[in-house]
C-alpha cells in the first residue's frame, strides 16, 4: 500500500521516533498575553510537563535503552533548564519548535527569521550545538520556513502531513527532509480539554487513545513505513496515560524489526538514501503555493 517505502537499517520494518513537544506554558502566555499570569490553574497543568512528567519519560526511555527526540520552545528551555538537561543527560536529541511557540504562518519572512535565530541561539547555548531539526508550532509551517531553515543549517523538518515515509522538500536554495507525522498521531485530540484557550474536546480513556496510535503503528510496520507520535509531556506524560504508553513500547519491541531512532538519525539515513539512488525518495518543490489562489467566474 506504500508505493516508495524506504530501506531502513538492519532489514527493519519500519522505524520509529516518539517525539515529544515540550510546550509547557509557552502558548498560554502567546495566546492570552493579557491575563496568562492569572490563569494559574491552567499553568500549572502546563507546568506538569517539566516538572513531573519529563523525568518520568526520560527515565522510561532509559529501561527500555532508547534514545528520542524532544521539539521545545527556545522559551522554555530559558524557563524550564533542569528538564532540558535531564533531555541531554539521557542522550536524547533537543530540537526546535519555535521561541514561545508562535507560528510562521502568520508571521512576516523577517519576523519568521528573527525568531528562528534567536531559538537557535538559546538551543545552542543549551545543548552545545545548534539544532538540526525543527517542527513547526501547531504544524504552521510558512511558504518560507523550506528556505529558512535550509539557510541555518537544519536537515530536516517534522511539520507535515504529505506522506506515510519521509521525502524531500525542494527549493531553489536547497533541499530538506520532511519526517511526517499527522493529527491521527497526535495525543491533543483524545486527551486535551482546556477552556483557557477554547479547546475543548470529549476526553478519552488513555485505552481508546493508545489504540488508535497501536493502529497506526501497524500500519506502518506492516507497509513499511515512518511511525511518529506527536505527544506532549503535560498530556501523555499523566501516570495513567504514560502507563499505557509503555505498554506501547513494550508490544513495538517485542513485535520486532524496529529501528527506533532519533529524528536526526532518520533525516540522515533518508538523506543517504535520495543522494545513493536518486528517485528513491519522493520530492516535494516547496512552496505549495506563493499567493493566494485566484478564482475567477468564466463567462
Amino acid at each position: 500500500m506504500i508505493a516508495n517505502p524506504p530501506s531502513w537499517p538492519n532489514g527493519a520494518k519500519c522505524a520509529v521516533a516518539i517525539t515529544f513537544d515540550m510546550d509547557a506554558d509557552s502558548f498560554l502566555h502567546l495566546h492570552r498575553p493579557s491575563d496568562s499570569f492569572s490563569r494559574v490553574a491552567a499553568i500549572s497543568t502546563l507546568r506538569y510537563g517539566p516538572e513531573i512528567a519529563i523525568e518520568r519519560i526520560v527515565e522510561s526511555y532509559k529501561q527500555f535503552g532508547i534514545k528520542q527526540t524532544f521539539f521545545v520552545p527556545a522559551w522554555c528551555i530559558e524557563q524550564y533548564p533542569d528538564a532540558v538537561s535531564r533531555m541531554m543527560d539521557g542522550g536524547h536529541e533537543v530540537a526546535h519548535h519555535g521561541y514561545i511557540h508562535e507560528h510562521p504562518n502568520e508571521q512576516t519572512k523577517d519576523e519568521e527569521e528573527y525568531w528562528l535565530c534567536r531559538s537557535i541561539e538559546v538551543i545552542e547555548r543549551a545543548t552545545g550545538k545548534k539544532p538540526r531539526g525543527s517542527r513547526s508550532p501547531l504544524y504552521n509551517f510558512s511558504t518560507h520556513s523550506t528556505d529558512l531553515l535550509i539557510k541555518y543549517g537544519f536537515k530536516y523538518d517534522a511539520s507535515l502531513m504529505g506522506d506515510d515515509v519521509p521525502y524531500i522538500l525542494n527549493t531553489t536554495h536547497g533541499e530538506l527532509v520532511e519526517l511526517p507525522s499527522h493529527w491521527g498521531m497526535d495525543d491533543w485530540p483524545p486527551y486535551v480539554h482546556m477552556s483557557d484557550i477554547d479547546y475543548t474536546m470529549p476526553i478519552k480513556s488513555p485505552q481508546e487513545a493508545i489504540a488508535v496510535f497501536k493502529a497506526e503503528f501497524d500500519a506502518m510496520w506492516e507497509f513499511g513505513g515512518l511511525w511518529v507520535p506527536v505527544w506532549h509531556p503535560f498530556v501523555s506524560g499523566r501516570l495513567a496515560r504514560w502507563l499505557e504508553a509503555t505498554k506501547l513500547i513494550e508490544y513495538i519491541m517485542c513485535k520486532g524489526n524496529v529501528w527506533f531512532a532519533t529524528m536526526e538519525e532518520i533525516a540522515k539515513h533518508i538523506r543517504r538514501q535520495h543522494l545513493d539512488n536518486p528517485g528513491s525518495i519522493r520530492v516535494h518543490q516547496m512552496p505549495y503555493y506563493n499567493s493566494p489562489i485566484q478564482i475567477t467566474r468564466e463567462n
